[in-house]
């Protein structure tokens, strides 16, 4: 069976891939309970454990797990406006009202300063920048008591790369053929070898914490790249679990395997997204994954600063998590899926703006 033809057999539907980005979603507040409770410092360590092969999986399946759904978005939008707009009304209306509650609430409660001097501060209004993708993650004068001070959205250094994936994605797509996004993906983990190889000098240093940004649009790439080629890749149980240990190996103890790992990462992702457990209330009807990974950080300083129970790791991650899935059934239902339902609106755009384009040519001829 090829991976296109257990994607009919599901019914172009997996419940796999709505648990994935669940427990990815809750894997990255995991993740950050080290740095909010302990500091840096302590997060250095983090990466150097026996967690690393785990919590290095996690962003780079978020990556490849998006291409491989973003794809059939792509294939679907019979114009790439209709694509981008798809894009903008699934991330943008969520991510800012995340921006504007964490500064106008959040900030105000748990800053050291008065109101008027955070108000002014530089910072303050350099934070709405999240809300078109620069990511600004401090906030004046906020949790000044917890071991990573005036950070407030820590996860935030990824939406830039989320954005290139897509931006990206819209260039290859004007070529129309599969394989320019797979010698895409390719180009660009091989420039930033290369370019990691000439800031080292000789030998590129070996990455500590996360996967680096670049590589989780190779990920988001070759995400794609399994959905283009979904006839011909086939589906395997036992693929996806050893593509699973394989990447694990590679992200934690092979030296640069990181620039390897990509491939693996996203043919395991897939390879899990496929499966089909039994749909229940944690998964039907609602997506919470982005809310809790909007919602989770600032959540988990709060809680934070606030007691200090929460400043055990797994205590926090407990907390946070029940907390921030509030958070995100709020998000989901005021936000997120109102501004999903445009999307018969815009299908119909697209739909007039097409009839006009054929009217136009066959006037023409």
């Amino acid at each position: 069976m090829t991976i296109g033809e257990r994607l009919l057999f599901v019914k172009n539907r997996p419940s796999g891939f709505d648990y994935m980005r669940l427990g990815l979603a809750i894997g990255v507040i995991a993740m950050h309970s080290v740095i909010v409770c302990y500091g840096p410092v302590a997060e250095i360590e983090l990466w150097k454990s026996w967690a690393r092969p785990f919590i290095r999986e996690i962003l780079p399946a978020f990556f490849a797990l998006s291409g491989f759904l973003v794809a059939g978005s792509l294939e679907r939008s019979q114009t790439l406006a209709m694509f981008l707009a798809l894009r903008v009304i699934r991330i943008f209306p969520a991510l800012s009202v995340e921006v504007v509650l964490s500064a106008l609430i959040i900030g105000p409660i748990f800053t050291s300063l008065s109101l008027s001097e955070y108000l002014s501060h530089p910072l303050f209004h350099r934070y709405f920048l999240n809300i078109i993708g620069d990511a600004q993650g401090h906030l004046p004068g906020v949790f000044y008591r917890n071991a990573w001070p005036e950070m407030v959205n820590g996860q935030m250094w990824t939406v830039p790369y989320e954005l290139y994936c897509y931006l990206i994605l819209t260039a290859l797509a004007l070529v129309r053929k599969r394989w320019a996004v797979l010698v895409g993906a390719v180009l660009v983990a091989a420039m930033y070898a290369g370019y990691r190889q000439y800031k080292a000098g000789v030998i590129p240093e070996a990455v500590i914490g996360p996967l680096p940004g670049v590589l989780l649009v190779v990920c988001f790439l070759l995400g794609v790249s399994i959905y283009l080629y979904r006839d011909v890749l086939p589906f395997s149980k036992a693929g996806a679990v050893i593509c699973l240990l394989a990447s694990m190996v590679l992200v934690s103890v092979v030296p640069y395997g990181e620039f390897f790992a990509p491939l693996p990462i996203a043919y395991a992702t897939v390879g899990f997204g496929l499966f089909n457990p039994r749909r229940t209330i944690v998964i039907d009807g609602a997506d919470y994954s982005y809310g809790i990974f909007l919602y989770g950080y600032p959540i988990q300083q709060a809680l934070a600063a606030i007691t200090p129970w929460a400043q055990v790791w797994y205590i926090n991650i407990l907390a946070a998590v029940t907390v921030a899935t509030i958070f995100a059934a709020f998000s989901w239902r005021v936000v997120e899926k109102p501004a999903l339902g445009l999307r018969p609106w815009l299908r119909r755009q697209e739909a007039r703006y097409l009839d006009l384009k054929r009217g136009a040519k066959h006037e023409a001829a």
